[in-house]
């Protein structure tokens, strides 16, 4: 038996929306004829695309046999044959666009952040559980393959007690002058919502929290290393959204962490982002898919001797975790979770009370940047 399940997304034609979560997994589970429910039916998403260019929504409609698409959001809401509400549209829409849906009786799956600051994404989260909506907030970096492993080695107790952890993330963002950039340019300024720290330490709160331990304090140090940049067709701007952000944090069980995120970096290691973890029993190093690990007992002991070169290959001296499982797509996995939440109440954590949680943590690391000073993380109060 097949079932139906109207999924409105909104803000489809940005780059996130439309291949990590339209193709790669709405489209991914329709085209793979339905998400397999634990009676034996299958849901079958039916997708109304939303955005403001029509032309845009046109071309992606065709192209993906997409039979639903309008730049009406407020008819698409409307029809109550369609059950879910996704948004990926900008941040600085997203609270008021989310109250609409909600208004609506729809259940919401939305990107992060899930808004400008901690009191709006409050007061959204507060607002769907007062209309009893289901709802959730993508945490896509907890399904990726390095991130599964670095987290089954600290369930079982691999690192011994963990000591740190340090995180390296980002890449070179062109700045548009001779090569075109490679992200759009309201991620560089403030009035469009732009900025690193609000782009990324939502991010490093689940992966901190979920992979490692809750974090429990912050201090931070954001820059805008390259104030000049030029957009879209090309165009000089004032670049003044932080382009690099250089944060610490305490975690539970006095564990320290250091997450580098930068636009404004060339990247000499394995990955765009890589997480070292140091225990007393071990080490890993994690990155998108891979996962290395060096036991106590096969740790090196290196002389320092700065007179000559060294001979010691410390790559050697680490070890890959299998790939003992087929992970999947991260977003997708994640997708169908949800979908099994609103169809049939299966498990979901990540709501939209988790989604304040990263907001909270950029707002405190960026308090922590101007007053230049650690910032202790409250427990939010549900």
């Amino acid at each position: 038996m097949e079932r139906r399940i109207g999924i409105i997304m909104n803000g489809i034609t940005g780059r996130m929306g439309l291949n990590q979560h339209l193709i790669r997994s709405v489209l991914a589970i329709r085209d793979d004829g339905g998400l397999l429910l634990t009676d034996g039916s299958k849901l079958m998403p039916d997708p109304i695309l939303v955005g403001r260019n029509k032309q845009k929504l046109e071309e992606i409609a065709s192209r993906y046999s997409v039979d639903r698409y309008t730049t009406d959001l407020d008819n698409a809401l409307e029809n109550t044959d369609d059950s879910v509400f996704f948004d990926s549209a900008t941040t600085k829409m997203r609270v008021e666009i989310l109250k609409k849906a909600i208004s609506a009786g729809k259940h919401i799956y939305c990107e992060k952040p899930v808004a400008d600051d901690l009191q709006g994404a409050l007061e959204i989260a507060k607002y769907a559980s007062q209309k009893g909506v289901k709802n959730g907030v993508v945490h896509d970096k907890l399904y990726l393959p390095g991130l599964i492993k670095l987290k089954r080695l600290r369930d079982a107790g691999f690192f011994g007690k963990i000591l740190s952890v340090r995180g390296e993330f980002g890449y070179w963002v062109f700045d548009g002058e001779i090569i075109p950039a490679q992200r759009p340019s309201w991620n560089y300024r403030k009035s469009d919502g732009g900025g690193i720290i609000k782009d990324m330490l939502c991010h490093w709160r689940y992966v901190l929290d979920n992979v490692i331990a809750p974090v429990k304090s912050v201090s931070c140090a954001g820059k805008v290393h390259i104030s000049k940049r030029w957009d879209e067709s090309g165009q000089k701007y004032d670049a003044d959204a932080d382009d690099a952000a250089y944060a610490s944090f305490e975690l539970e069980g006095e564990i320290m962490a250091q997450i580098n995120s930068s636009w404004c970096v060339r990247v000499k290691r394995e990955d765009l982002v890589t997480f070292q973890v140091d225990g007393t029993l071990g080490s890993a190093v994690a990155g998108l898919h891979k996962c290395s690990i060096q036991h106590h007992l096969n740790t090196p002991k290196p002389t320092w001797n700065p007179d000559q070169p060294q001979t010691l290959r410390f790559h050697d001296h680490w070890m890959q975790v299998p790939d003992n499982a087929d992970f999947g797509n991260g977003f997708r996995t994640q997708w169908e979770e949800f979908l099994r939440h609103v169809a049939e109440d299966g498990p979901w954590k990540y709501d939209l009370f988790e989604g304040a949680k990263g907001v909270q943590l950029a707002e405190c690391a960026s308090k922590s940047w101007k007053e230049r000073r650690w910032i202790d993380i409250p427990e939010i109060q549900i």
